[in-house]
């Protein structure tokens, strides 16, 4: 329980200032929701000026004003991504590889704690800021959209953040895992940076280039559809099982690993 109470303490100013930051996001999308309605004309003619490949890369396959299309043109296609691979790569690598070059990780370990329970109270609190973020910017859209007499609807933003909260919880249990793996933060941030990049490289091209569709699988773009599911209801149960075990294999096989691991290697 100490454990869990220092990680939630320094957790405190990261989940603040990103949950700020999407939040404070959302809210100005949502704000300006009822001009991009209002312009439905306008903004379609400009989107005619660019290739379709290119706005089906960003989400931005219809009109704008559709709850789905833009949810994931302003939040799912890029900002989501980008904030939960910070706080998974954040939080994800401080616990073992950032407090052993700190010298810190002798101070915890050297207690009662074991490896298990020190770990465990850091996959805890990362799981804890993930769903502080994927709330606060769903709400702080779907709040400011009512705020300016949009009212969206409820269960299908509800389970965008629960899709996005899966999602981010995924990029956290494979940098957990290449954590303990390398005891490097930069190593595995460089790694897991990569690889989300590859992944986002690999979606564009499939949607640039339908020769390229066989691969789409791999990117987790492919698997982050927003747009279905808050249309039409369509819930991506395979993509909701497929983040969860990959989350949950990724923390467990990194508390296993923590657990045999030479940490003077």
């Amino acid at each position: 329980m100490t454990a869990f109470r220092l990680e939630l303490r320094r957790s405190r100013a990261l989940a603040i200032w990103l949950a700020v930051v999407v939040a404070g996001y959302g809210a100005i999308m949502g704000a300006m929701y009822p001009v991009l309605k209002a312009n439905d004309a306008l903004m379609s003619e400009y989107m005619q000026t660019f290739p379709k490949e290119f706005l089906a890369a960003f989400g931005m396959t219809g009109v704008l004003s559709d709850p789905g299309i833009f949810f994931t043109t302003y939040i799912g296609s890029w900002l989501w991504p980008i904030i939960a691979t910070a706080a998974a790569l954040l939080l994800g690598t401080r616990a073992v590889a950032a407090d052993l070059d700190r010298g810190f990780l002798d101070l915890p370990l050297a207690t009662p704690l074991s490896r298990t329970g020190y770990l465990t109270a850091n996959i805890v609190a990362q799981v804890i800021v993930m769903a502080i973020l994927a709330v606060a910017v769903v709400a702080g859209l779907w709040i400011a959209a009512a705020a300016t007499g949009t009212v969206f609807d409820v269960a299908g933003f509800a389970l965008a953040g629960l899709l996005s909260f899966v999602f981010g919880c995924a990029l956290a249990g494979a940098t957990t895992l290449l954590s303990v793996a390398t005891l490097s933060r930069a190593r595995s941030s460089g790694v897991i940076g990569g690889v989300v990049i590859a992944m986002y490289a690999v979606f564009v091209v499939t949607q640039v280039s339908k020769d390229w569709a066989w691969i789409a699988p791999i990117s987790a773009w492919d698997h982050f559809r927003t747009t279905p599911l808050i249309d039409n209801g369509v819930v991506p149960v395979f993509d909701f099982a497929l983040f969860a075990v990959i989350a949950l294999a990724g923390w467990l096989a990194a508390i296993w690993a923590f657990r045999h691991r030479d940490l003077a290697a």
